[in-house]
């Protein structure tokens, strides 16, 4: 947590950990011997689990099993709530890292548990409920694969940083030193996909703590280089199989 960041633990119980996390702020990389469930209640985290990475609007949060190496980071301002579960004293065993939907009665539940007031009692019967209310749900994430060969590591940075930049591979290969037709291969081989679809990814990847901070849709389509909202409507919904409205729908 930060430094503002609280955390409760019961005997038998749930425990919690929560506080605000600074847009940028990491928690680098670490695990845990027991089950987590990552999640914020406002603002957006990033999870990264080896090479795949989740983001995570309030509507959803991510279950960590014990002993999975990852980092935490927040891709804006997040009220970050982490739950923390023995494996040998819940009944949920997923092996996995496993995307959970997070509706009103769970998130309520969620913010009851970090009363510090709480007797065992009530402590207990609110453990039960929440345990009963975990499930899973399929989610696509939006994965940029990250080339490592120089010259398409320079375009990475470069937009990364400025995600509307428009230039094609002729373009960028007059900037690193190389054709285009060279830079297609190197995408291809680096990345498993075409120039085009890669830079959409990273464009897409953009636009998600964009949205999740409230910006509407037809500023972050400017903002990450689509002409038209409904044309960055269409890719994000190519991409994740939701339109950005549904894919942050309100809890």
């Amino acid at each position: 947590m930060s430094s503002n960041g609280q955390f409760i633990a019961e005997p038998g119980a749930i425990a919690i950990a929560f506080g605000v996390m600074p847009r940028g702020h990491v928690f680098d990389w670490h695990e845990h011997p027991i089950h987590q469930f990552a999640w914020a209640a406002r603002g957006m985290l990033t999870v990264q689990i080896g090479e795949h990475a989740w983001l995570l609007p309030p509507s959803r949060a991510l279950w960590i099993p014990a002993g999975i190496r990852h980092r935490t980071s927040a891709a804006s301002v997040a009220a970050m709530r982490s739950l923390y579960f023995a494996p040998d004293e819940h009944t949920v065993d997923w092996t996995t890292p496993t995307v959970v939907a997070v509706g009103p009665l769970l998130a309520e539940l969620i913010e009851y548990l970090a009363q510090p007031d709480l007797t065992a009692a009530a402590r207990a019967r609110a453990d039960a409920v929440v345990l009963d209310l975990l499930r899973p749900v399929p989610v696509t994430t939006i994965e940029v694969p990250e080339p490592r060969e120089d010259r398409a590591r320079r375009i990475h940075r470069a937009l990364t940083e400025n995600p509307a930049d428009d230039r094609e591979l002729a373009d960028w290969g007059r900037l690193v030193g190389a054709s285009g037709r060279t830079l297609t291969r190197i995408f291809l081989a680096e990345t498993g996909l075409t120039f085009g679809r890669w830079r959409t990814l990273v464009r897409l990847h953009a636009a998600l703590p964009l949205l999740a901070g409230g910006a509407s849709v037809s500023v972050v389509a400017r903002r990450v280089g689509y002409a038209t909202p409904s044309a960055f409507v269409a890719a994000f919904r190519r991409a994740t199989g939701l339109t950005p409205g549904g894919y942050f729908a309100d809890r």
